[in-house]
């Protein structure tokens, strides 16, 4: 394997001879399966080489190395290299990172002692009551259950108990939390309603004082109170304008940007995009995963399945079915998380100052433009794929140039 990467004797030499070559070149070959560039593979190598040196592993046959001390090495061989290194904590994290990985694919990382959680088996009973009986969405699910047992953390902390909790005590477990967080309205009517949630479901199971519940105090949040304002159509032309580059990655987002700005699609739904939802022959592009899971078809307008053809010609080969993976080795599909963080960095370049930044304002631009253009709310929630017309219904707020003419309008000698 060391001589497919390097060239020079010496090199080869020094890689054949140092510590664990054999460990060493069964990860480089495994690394190679996974797709890795050739320049990967060879950063791996010096990595990995560097990290058996500095952790003494020959001299440590079979012994399991802890997370604490691959970061002490990683600083250590930082600060033995003095000024070469440029960027500390990059360096830092490269090292932990390859020494992680390269540990855990041998089988002698030290796993670390899972602490049992406050009230572990409560929210795994809850976990199940959400998924089975409510049938709420998996990102619902986690957001819940991270909330709640985030509260029953900070009451087993307190020294108290779920069985004798009093409605004073969580609105002052939830007052203290949210001062500390500094959250909106929003954001605590959203936490508060999962506790809420819980405590009625421990009520059910006599975990709990009964009506304790009731006693959750959460402030008012008026229906349609915010306005989806921010991106322009022109400022969304701007941005897709931005990716018309040769690279991959600038190719992949086009294709993302467009499937974002004018379907309207949310980035959960733009990643996990397969192959077999794009109908070439017939021109159609099906959302089979959206947020209420009712598959929706649409015509698969030229621009978009330019840019996606455009993109599949330099996707790397894969066998995954997802449209959408990562430029480098593994590959594997996109977050929707980096979706979000990639429009974020997009719209940030272009120099636009808004109250959000992620790939949701594209699904707003996509239904304020719809809106101008003359489409009935109906319209545009079946274009969106709103289950209620309520869901729509904010969008009529912000015609303000139909709002304008309105009240420019000239009433005559009526007033």
């Amino acid at each position: 394997m060391f001589d497919k990467l390097y060239k020079q004797p010496h090199a080869i030499a020094r890689h054949q001879n140092g510590p664990l070559a054999e460990e060493r070149r069964r990860y480089l070959v495994y690394c190679a399966e996974q797709q890795m560039s050739l320049e990967t593979l060879e950063h791996i190598a010096r990595k990995i080489l560097i990290i058996a040196r500095t952790l003494r592993l020959v001299e440590r046959p079979g012994e399991l190395i802890t997370r604490t001390e691959i970061v002490s090495a990683a600083h250590r061989w930082v600060k033995e290299r003095g000024r070469k290194v440029q960027n500390v904590c990059r360096e830092c994290r490269r090292f932990i990172g390859h020494a992680v990985r390269w540990l855990s694919f041998l089988g002698r990382l030290q796993t670390p002692v899972a602490v049992r959680q406050p009230y572990a088996d409560l929210v795994a009973q809850f976990i199940d009551y959400m998924i089975q009986e409510r049938g709420l969405s998996q990102r619902t699910v986690a957001y819940n259950s991270q909330q709640v047992q985030a509260f029953l953390t900070e009451i087993d902390k307190a020294n108290l108990q779920l069985r004798t909790l009093t409605g004073s005590q969580v609105n002052e477990l939830l007052a203290n939390k949210i001062r500390n967080r500094g959250y909106v309205r929003v954001t605590v009517k959203r936490i508060a309603t999962a506790i809420r949630t819980f405590l009625r479901f421990a009520e059910q199971h006599k975990w709990c004082k009964p009506g304790l519940s009731d006693a959750i105090r959460t402030p008012r949040v008026y229906a349609h109170e915010g306005l989806p304002l921010g991106l322009s159509w022109d400022d969304v032309n701007r941005l897709i304008a931005a990716t018309e580059g040769d690279e991959s990655v600038e190719i992949r987002d086009r294709a993302i940007l467009l499937l974002l700005a004018v379907y309207g699609l949310r980035s959960g739904e733009v990643t996990t995009l397969k192959l077999d939802d794009f109908n070439w022959e017939d021109e159609l592009l099906t959302v089979s995963h959206g947020k209420n899971k009712r598959p929706r078809t649409y015509p698969l307008c030229h621009p978009v399945g330019e840019a996606v053809l455009r993109y599949l010609r330099v996707r790397p080969r894969s066998d995954r079915r997802e449209i959408f993976i990562t430029v480098l080795a593994p590959f594997r599909s996109l977050h929707g998380a980096t979706v979000g963080g990639m429009v974020s960095r997009r719209l940030h370049a272009l120099g636009l100052t808004l109250p959000h930044y992620g790939a949701h304002v594209l699904r707003h631009a996509c239904a304020r433009h719809l809106l101008a253009q003359g489409f009935s709310l109906k319209e545009i929630g079946d274009h969106l794929g709103h289950q209620s017309p309520q869901a729509t219904r904010i969008y009529a707020k912000i015609d303000l140039a139909a709002l304008r003419i309105v009240g420019e309008f000239e009433l005559g000698g009526l007033l």
